[in-house]
């Protein structure tokens, strides 16, 4: 049944035009993965500026963006004249082409990068003025550290600004750099996608290394998608009741226009949402009663 799945799967795919992929570009050598991410920078934030200006987000500030990868949204970020941006990230490749795309453009006093958990990160507490979340959301493992840690490193007055696509939305999968069939997570088991996605890349000049970079295997050799954690609309509002924070902002932005009302209702939401966008900020008031919350856990000892 399962090979059955799979030759299914692969006829569908090419009934659908390929998707312009930045690991697609890059083995073509139209553009490197950094400078893909430089080009969209942009629109990486183009969702808040409905409500936010680029001189609030940017200007003087200091800067932390999670899950940079090659470091393109970070420099672009620093053109927008923040006075220093910090890229965080796990793969450690992406230290030495984010560094030599900020020389190359002119960045490299403005940037840096830094391998590590973003759950567990090496900064002072109220380290950054703008902390930019990115579709992060859905790739972190563990989501929820890495929202409660973000906030800790948040300065008073700061913001998070923070989007991602569920995990049911057309491609949320994150196989579409060589499945193009939309929500073929709905419809497809997880490892008919995964042998169907192997025999696409495995002949690709960088095809073990995406391979690698997106399957894993359990204790027992099953294999899964671990390059997502099947972030959805209800998992992250249950993050944010858990971690008690009310975003200032909140929007969650249909694939399609018409979609927008069905939007309103979560079922729909889940699968008809192209971006949930939030904003988090930490007022002077909240950092006043955690100061006084410590100062009052510490009379008690």
């Amino acid at each position: 049944m399962s090979k059955f799945g799979e030759v299914v799967l692969s006829i569908i795919n090419n009934w659908f035009p390929k998707r312009r992929h930045p690991l697609n570009l890059q083995n073509e050598n139209q553009l490197s993965y950094g400078e893909w991410q430089f080009q969209k920078g942009e629109e990486t934030i183009s969702l808040y500026l409905q409500k936010y200006s680029v001189e609030e987000m940017f200007a003087g500030k200091t800067v932390l963006d999670l899950g940079c990868g090659a470091g393109g949204k970070s420099i672009y970020y620093a053109s927008l004249g923040a006075e220093k941006v910090i890229g965080v990230d796990i793969v450690k490749e992406y230290q030495s082409e984010s560094k030599a795309l900020a020389e190359k453009l002119g960045y490299a006093d403005k940037f840096h990068f830094v391998l590590g958990d973003a759950a567990n990160l090496p900064f002072a507490t109220g380290s950054f003025d703008t902390i930019i979340m990115n579709d992060f959301m859905e790739h972190v493992p563990e989501p929820e550290k890495a929202l409660k840690e973000a906030y800790r490193l948040l300065s008073s007055g700061g913001r998070i600004y923070l989007n991602f696509p569920p995990y049911n939305h057309p491609f949320g999968a994150h196989l579409h750099d060589a499945i193009n069939v939309p929500w073929v997570h709905v419809f497809f088991k997880e490892q008919t996608m995964i042998n169907v996605y192997k025999k696409i890349v495995s002949p690709l000049p960088d095809g073990k290394r995406r391979i690698e970079f997106r399957f894993s295997k359990d204790e027992n050799g099953g294999e899964h998608i671990s390059y997502i954690n099947k972030m959805t609309i209800r998992r992250f509002a249950d993050i944010l009741t858990k971690l008690r924070l009310s975003p200032v902002y909140y929007h969650i932005t249909p694939i399609r226009k018409p979609f927008e009302y069905l939007c309103k209702i979560r079922f729909f939401a889940e699968f008809l949402s192209k971006e949930v966008t939030c904003v988090i900020e930490k007022s002077q008031k909240t950092v006043v009663n955690n100061k006084a919350m410590r100062q009052e856990n510490t009379k008690d000892r």
